[in-house]
C-alpha cells in the first residue's frame, strides 16, 4: 500500500457507510456533509417564511427547493477545502479575522519611514547576490559598497593607502589569489563608495 502523504491518515472523518441494511456510496457519506444539508435546509425554511421571499419560494416545487438544493450545496460544501481545511472551519476564520479590529503597521527602520506619507509603500532596499567561490579559480569582479564580502580560501588583500585598518569612504581594495597564503576566512565590511575589486 503507497501512503502519498501522511495528513490522509490522521485526518480522520466520521462517515456513514450504512443505515440499517441500505447500503451507502461505497466511500460513506461524511457526517458534516448532512450536518451542512440539515443547516441549509433550516435555513431554506426560515428564508421561505419571509415576506417576500415567500412569493419566490412558492414558484420553486417544494422537492427543488427542500430537497435537491439543499442537498446539492451540502455535497459540494463538504467536498471543497479551502487552504487544506474543510468548509466550516475556513469560514469560522474568516468570520473571525473579518471581525477583529485591523491596526495598520508600517514596515521598516523609524528614521526610513518617519517621513513618508501614510499609505505610501516601503520597499526593501536590493539584494546583491555574488558568487560564493566555490569554483576552482576566483571570477573577476568590481563591488561598490556598502556591503559585506566573505573571503574562504587562500586569497590576500589589500588596500588603496598602504596598511588600511579599516576601509573607509573612497578607498580601494584589491582581493588576488594567493596560493602561498594560508587558507582562511574572513569578513571585510565596505562603507559606501569603497570598491572591491577582485583579480
Amino acid at each position: 500500500m503507497e501512503i502519498r502523504s501522511y495528513r490522509r491518515v490522521f485526518d480522520l472523518e466520521r462517515r456513514i457507510y450504512r443505515i440499517d441494511r441500505l447500503r451507502l456510496n461505497p466511500a460513506g457519506v461524511p457526517v458534516r456533509g448532512i450536518v451542512y444539508f440539515f443547516a441549509l435546509l433550516l435555513a431554506m425554511l426560515l428564508l421561505s417564511r419571509a415576506p417576500l421571499l415567500a412569493l419566490l419560494a412558492d414558484a420553486v416545487p417544494w422537492y427543488l427547493r427542500d430537497l435537491v438544493a439543499p442537498g446539492l450545496v451540502a455535497t459540494l460544501l463538504a467536498v471543497i477545502r479551502i487552504d487544506g481545511r474543510s468548509f466550516h472551519l475556513a469560514a469560522r476564520s474568516m468570520l473571525r479575522f473579518r471581525m477583529r479590529s485591523s491596526r495598520l503597521v508600517r514596515l521598516g527602520s523609524a528614521a526610513a519611514v518617519a517621513g513618508a506619507p501614510l499609505g505610501s509603500r516601503w520597499t526593501p532596499p536590493p539584494v546583491l547576490m555574488l558568487p560564493d567561490g566555490s569554483e576552482a579559480t576566483m571570477r573577476r569582479f568590481r563591488y561598490t559598497g556598502p556591503g559585506a564580502v566573505r573571503l574562504n580560501g587562500r586569497c590576500a588583500h589589500e588596500g588603496s593607502s598602504g596598511a588600511l585598518a579599516r576601509f573607509g569612504r573612497g578607498a580601494h581594495v584589491l582581493v588576488r589569489p594567493s596560493p602561498d597564503a594560508e587558507p582562511r576566512s574572513e569578513v571585510i565590511v565596505l562603507e559606501r563608495d569603497t570598491c572591491l575589486e577582485v583579480r
